[in-house]
């Protein structure tokens, strides 16, 4: 096979990315827009030894999986990957991307997963679903104005302010600052020149309380005729925040760092489940709400934050949308995020929504946990940092080996991942699999349909010894003393249930021992600050655990 050649073939498979994968006479060729089942000829246009590339020509015999794409650009815009493919197929791909990474890159045999894994979480309606839009600002061939999505792996903007994805508000908006545009004579942004003004048009939508931001990503200061502009856009029902991001810089990435305000407020605010979210425009917050919300409950549910009392971290915490679902069921919570405008909305939103046991930390992941762990040794005499639950959110990277070591050092009893990327999400996997943890249960779920991306929830469990080895001990010959024959907290938890159907921490155990002069190996009792809140054992649970270390002889 060489370059240019046409030829037919029929696709049998699916590659990661969604392009189409057939053989002709042996020869491997990836084919984007295809679906498994079709006949189609198509056009080489890069040959490698054993495989190609090459662009779909004609379909000769469509897939019974096929359909009709809603939007009329789907082939060119590099949005919707496979929005030829059936919802349910659309499904099947995913669930199978998932395994197939955790077979291959985790090393996990087919009969565990067949176990724990859990059918994908779906959508109703697969369309109009994100709440954020990111308009590119350009001219066509003719030197009109135009905006819309860039085509796959370039910067050739595809003209379509009707985005499938998006909300039907987005077309209203985008045709009115076009229209403005035109009639000022308004220059939009030319990549190779750094010339023009507008670069991309932000705009979020709040699907709960329906509130509309809008953001111009300028090339300078400000923009002529800029009140006309406002008065226009505020005359839309929901308008909510008008403001400027200002971005000089001679770069592929959209936002620059300062916002100013035009009119109304630098934010808009929205709700998942029942926590409220303000969002400015340089927040991190997921895309999809009605997905997120049935996400972030499978987060709450595999953390199983059953005690008022949990210690809970949320690594990579973003705005704070996941540390502050938790912390309606745990003692404490701390979130680790890099952005400093994240933290700040993190904090805003705990204090919107009367949440006073969620703390946070702005810097790396990799920088902050480590130091915080070894720090915490140095100024509590030995004794470790823990957490009862760990959840991370990483980007697509994944977490930062740093990161799972220390993770693997605090013995979190369950670690909740939630990941974008299920290579490296398998990667990850494979090393907390390694060291002291075993899969549980893991959940795909379909966050950003008609693309090839998933979203998957995973809970990992500490391992506990399932063999025991008889052994006989003389005490006396050993000179042990009672405090010496210890239980675990474990069994210690298990007495107190059974015996007073109260449930107690790692935590307020860990408080007893102390005030019963019992050396603790492992801490479950954070400093948050110099002024430290951490819940304290209530009466009655003081009492139920002072009769268990009687029972097990660890006190007098």
């Amino acid at each position: 096979m060489k370059k240019n050649d046409v030829v037919r073939l029929k696709i049998d498979d699916i590659g990661v990315n969604g392009e189409g994968i057939g053989k002709v006479d042996g020869y491997t060729l990836f084919v984007k827009d295809t679906v498994i089942g079709d006949f189609i000829e198509a056009k080489i246009m890069k040959a490698k030894k054993s495989y190609g590339y090459a662009r779909l020509m004609q379909i000769l015999e469509a897939s019974p999986d096929r359909v009709e794409a809603k939007c009329p650009v789907a082939r060119q815009c590099g949005g919707c990957q496979i929005q030829q493919m059936s919802y349910e197929k659309q499904l099947a791909f995913k669930e199978r991307k998932v395994r197939g990474n955790l077979e291959r890159i985790g090393g996990f045999a087919p009969e565990l997963l067949q176990e724990v894994m859990e059918p994908i979480c779906g959508m109703e309606e697969p369309f109009h679903y994100r709440n954020k839009a990111q308009f590119p600002v350009g001219k066509d061939k003719e030197g009109n104005v135009i905006a819309g999505f860039y085509a796959g792996r370039t910067h050739q903007i595809i003209s379509n302010i009707d985005c499938a994805l998006g909300v039907p508000k987005n077309q209203e908006i985008m045709q009115l600052i076009l229209d403005f545009m035109k009639e000022f004579h308004i220059e939009p942004y030319d990549e190779e020149t750094h010339t023009g003004l507008v670069r991309h048009v932000l705009i979020r939508y709040g699907f709960r309380t329906e509130e509309i931001m809008v953001c111009m990503v300028l090339n300078g200061e400000s923009i002529p005729q800029r009140e006309v502009l406002v008065e226009r856009l505020v005359k839309i029902p929901g308008m909510t925040s008008i403001t400027c991001n200002i971005n000089r810089e001679k770069t592929n990435v959209i936002m620059g760092n300062e916002i100013r305000l035009w009119w109304g407020q630098e934010y808009i605010t929205d709700y998942i489940g029942d926590v409220k979210y303000q969002i400015s425009p340089l927040s991190f917050y997921q895309v999809n709400p009605m997905q997120t919300e049935t996400l972030y409950g499978l987060a709450l549910e595999y953390a199983g934050l059953g005690m008022d009392e949990a210690v809970v971290w949320d690594i990579y915490c973003g705005i704070g949308t996941i540390s502050l679902f938790l912390a309606k069921q745990a003692g404490q919570v701390y979130g680790v995020e890099i952005v400093p405008q994240a933290i700040e909305d993190a904090k805003r939103n705990a204090k919107l929504n009367g949440i006073e046991n969620a703390e946070f930390y702005v810097g790396k992941a990799e920088e902050v946990l480590p130091k915080y762990y070894e720090e915490y040794a140095k100024t509590h005499g030995g004794e470790t940092a823990h957490a009862d639950v760990m959840v991370v959110d990483p980007p697509r990277k994944g977490c930062e080996e740093a990161v799972l070591w220390t993770m693997v050092n605090m013995q979190p009893e369950r670690i909740v991942y939630v990941s974008c990327d299920s290579a490296t999400l398998a990667r990850d996997l494979k090393f907390l699999c390694e060291h002291g943890y075993e899969l549980k249960k893991v959940r795909p779920v379909d966050q950003f349909p008609n693309t090839v991306h998933v979203e998957t929830v995973v809970l990992l469990s500490r391992k506990t010894p399932d063999d025991t080895i008889e052994v006989d001990l003389n005490l006396d010959e050993l000179d042990a003393t009672s405090a010496e024959t210890k239980a675990t907290y474990e069994e210690i938890k298990k007495y107190v249930k059974e015996k007073y159907q109260l449930k107690v921490s790692n935590l307020y155990i860990s408080q007893i021992k102390r005030k019963c002069g019992i050396e603790v190996g492992i801490n479950y009792n954070l400093p948050k600050s110099e002024n430290p809140k951490v819940p304290q054992c209530p009466p009655e649970k003081e009492r139920a655990i002072r009769d268990a270390l009687e029972h097990f002889q660890m006190v007098s």
